[in-house]
């Protein structure tokens, strides 16, 4: 048995060399066709729509701060987002 194993050593580096080169094979068909790890489609499309949310936000504030009202409009406006 000792020296089966023996034998087995020297193939070693080689067996690591194919298994790199068919992981680097794998990621990049992934890459290529789109195939993701289970889970990630749900997470990557709940960010996208937190993301959407909050641009949607952005512009908003970024319109009541720039239309030129007086400070109580304003307020008033910031108060009427707030009670949707």
């Amino acid at each position: 048995m000792g020296f089966e194993f023996a034998l087995l050593i020297p193939l070693a580096p080689f067996a690591l060399g194919a298994l790199w080169i068919w992981t680097r094979h794998q990621s990049k068909m992934a890459e290529k066709y789109g195939h993701l790890p289970k889970g990630v489609d749900a997470d990557t499309d709940r960010m996208r729509e937190e993301m959407r949310y909050l641009k949607e936000r952005v512009a908003v504030l970024e319109q009541i701060t720039t239309d030129g009202h007086s400070t109580r409009q304003l307020e008033s406006e910031i108060e009427q987002l707030r009670d949707r």
